[in-house]
């Protein structure tokens, strides 16, 4: 049987989702043929960086290309807009696909495999990447998969509900992200002895809060040094000239940063380095600051204190949507940052953490096993593969 793993975007921050299973089922059946296949060569390091020296000794990598001729020549007059090689290294690689038995992904752009190249034969799996609450993880394309391996029992209910999934199509497997997550990492340009903020900001225009109040935010913390501030937005907010939402029509641009902020000696700025996407900073900031990102529930392995920002000023309370803003103090305005992180530590034992654990134990189905562990399993037992118990997982680092 031949199953493939599939990396099919310009940033890694999707590779640690499902690469750990990957991982765990060549270890639990190294008869199969397992492919890992990225599309450039961004995700091609961070495939072998994590796979630890799986690559050739269970796993085989390919990295899958466009044809030369229109493809090319189309992909790089629209790449400042859209992802147009994404979406044409299908059509590219049909003969690829069609040798698997398996797909499995952590994005819904594979479907197009299905509805658009007739692959029906092909079983494709999603593994979704982040435990978030923004609608357009619950759309109806969810439900074009044949299987899903979800993080909780929030995500499963909400797939049922929101996308008509079917509920037999649906494992709950925890968190493969969690399996290669770093102790709290000592960052050199971090002092101790001032709390340090980290400032997520979401890519969509309609829903983020940079355009609006982002800039705003790093003014208010140049001003105050009692705090630090990493600033590290979603990967894709300066990828590329223009930001393009598909889920909401919309067209913006992140713009540049300031010379201002970048010699701000209380402020880190990364737009996208691998520390962006191994939870390096969700495990070592001593506060978060955010709005939509998923990457809030990665922070609330460890329950710290959180504020939010709501630039667009959603009626969001009762909304699933934003149910992450539990978590914490919720504002409008870069003005209220100081009484709001103060109410957050403040309260956070008393008001906020209760809170933050309940949002967490939905979010995420946690057992000793490690997650990838588990959805090897649920991936192998959909496949119509046995399945040896106990399974054989790698160790890894777990967040202390």
């Amino acid at each position: 049987m031949r199953i493939g793993f599939l990396f099919n975007h310009d940033q890694v921050h999707q590779v640690a989702h499902s690469l750990p299973i990957a991982l765990a089922l060549a270890r639990g059946r190294p008869d199969l043929e397992i492919i890992v296949a990225t599309t450039n060569r961004r995700l091609s390091a961070e495939v072998i960086r994590l796979a630890d020296g799986m690559i050739g000794a269970g796993l085989r990598l390919v990295e899958l290309g466009l044809k030369p001729g229109a493809s090319r020549t189309m992909a790089n007059a629209l790449e400042a807009l859209i992802p147009a090689g994404k979406l044409l290294v299908y059509r590219d690689n049909l003969d690829f696909f069609r040798s698997l038995d398996v797909l499995v992904v952590a994005e819904k752009t594979s479907l197009l495999l299905k509805t658009r190249y007739g692959l029906k034969d092909l079983k494709i799996v999603h593994t979704r990447h982040g435990a978030g609450d923004r609608a357009i993880g619950f759309d109806k394309a969810s439900a074009g998969f044949d299987h899903v391996l979800v993080s909780g029992p929030k995500i499963r209910e909400r797939l049922i509900s929101d996308a008509g999934v079917d509920p037999r199509t649906i494992s709950v497997v925890g968190y493969p992200k969690f399996d290669l997550a770093p102790p709290r990492p000592s960052l050199p340009f971090v002092d101790d002895r001032r709390p340090v903020v980290l400032y997520n900001p979401h890519v969509s225009p309609h829903l983020s809060s940079w355009y609006d109040e982002g800039r705003a935010v790093l003014d208010w913390f140049v001003e105050h040094d009692e705090y630090q501030l990493i600033f590290a937005p979603h990967v894709m907010l300066f990828e590329r000239p223009f930001v393009v939402t598909i889920d909401k029509l919309r067209i913006d641009r992140a713009g540049r940063i300031a010379d201002k902020y970048l010699r701000a000696e209380n402020i880190h700025i990364d737009l996208g380095s691998r520390a962006s996407t191994t939870m390096t900073y969700t495990q070592r900031a001593d506060l978060y600051l955010g709005d939509v990102s998923s990457q809030v529930y990665e922070f609330l392995l460890h329950p710290r204190p959180c504020v939010f920002l709501n630039t667009h000023r959603f009626e969001w309370r009762g909304d699933p949507n934003f149910t992450h803003w539990r978590a914490g103090p919720v504002i409008e305005r870069a003005a209220d940052l100081g009484a709001a992180l103060v109410h957050a530590q403040e309260e956070h034992e008393t008001i906020w953490r209760p809170v933050q654990e309940e949002l967490f134990n939905q979010s995420f189905d946690l057992t000793p096993e490690p997650s990838s562990a588990r959805a090897a399993r649920a991936l192998a037992r959909f496949a119509g593969l046995d399945w040896p118990e106990p399974v054989a997982a790698p160790t890894m680092a777990v967040a202390g």
